[in-house]
């Protein structure tokens, strides 16, 4: 696992120290009923144990997964488990569930419609120039961003500086859709969970492919939200749990997607 890899895996399972507020969440947790988590190999695939049971999904169903690396941080997050089980804090074991189980039925073409849908609304297109200030800053960091987004997918995407929704040709839909359309559906349920996370297409590409850091995009997506609180002051403590939150989110949304597209990678090499 590279360095990257590794700084990305230890947000996603922070110590003990970061979580100072769980009671504040008021995450639903039940006690912690093993002491020891294992990766097991069998028919091509990798499970995970609690002591001797075997993890499953909320239907029912074996948790599987296809990539070591995975089974090996899904390990990792009960594991970093202490007296109370926080669900909503494994998100790599929500995104396994959630591709094994598919409570939505949604195929790739679904998903992948989903995300250019969801292209028009992205945050950095939506700027201001009625406050100097604010769009200066904009301009100053997301401008950088949508630029590179356009020069990577051979796009030509453009922001909006009032209520009207930007306009994304087809062409522009046509380039994105063949990029995503390269992935395998586990993938896709990684980049889905980024762009909701990050309320934007752009910014997640951008973290997935590693042209930003996972703070920085955080960063970027609550941009708006800081100039403000800027002004208007905050609460030290639900900023940084804010934030970590949602930087945990992206973290296991892009280690998500590299496993399973290096999974994919893999096995196109062996074809050739």
């Amino acid at each position: 696992m590279n360095s990257v890899l590794s700084r990305v895996l230890m947000r996603i399972a922070p110590p003990s120290s970061r979580h100072n507020f769980t009671s504040l969440r008021q995450y639903a947790t039940v006690k912690r009923f093993y002491k020891n988590t294992n990766v097991l190999y069998s028919g091509g695939k990798y499970e995970i144990t609690l002591d001797h049971r075997k993890l499953k999904t909320p239907k029912g169903a074996p948790l599987v997964m296809k990539s070591e690396p995975l089974a090996i941080a899904v390990a990792a997050e009960w594991a970093n488990q202490k007296e109370k089980i926080e669900r909503s804090s494994m998100h790599l074991t929500a995104l396994c569930s959630t591709v094994i189980d598919n409570p939505n039925k949604l195929e790739a073409t679904d998903m992948i419609n989903h995300m250019l849908n969801f292209l028009g609304s992205d945050t950095v297109l939506f700027q201001t120039d009625t406050e100097e200030e604010l769009y200066k800053l904009q301009s100053q960091e997301w401008d950088p961003i949508i630029k590179w987004f356009n020069d990577r997918y051979e796009t030509n995407i453009q922001k909006t500086l009032d209520m009207n929704l930007p306009q994304i040709s087809s062409g522009d839909k046509m380039s994105i859709s063949k990029y995503l359309s390269s992935h395998n559906i586990e993938s896709l349920h990684g980049f889905i969970f980024a762009i909701d996370t990050l309320k934007s297409i752009i910014l997640a590409f951008a973290a997935i492919d590693q042209h930003i850091t996972i703070e920085k995009a955080v960063h970027l997506a609550r941009l708006e939200e800081e100039y403000q609180l800027g002004f208007w002051g905050r609460v030290e403590w639900a900023h940084d749990l804010s934030q970590q939150d949602l930087q945990a989110r992206l973290a296991a949304a892009v280690l998500f997607v590299h496993f399973n597209r290096s999974e994919t990678m893999i096995k196109q090499k062996l074809m050739v």
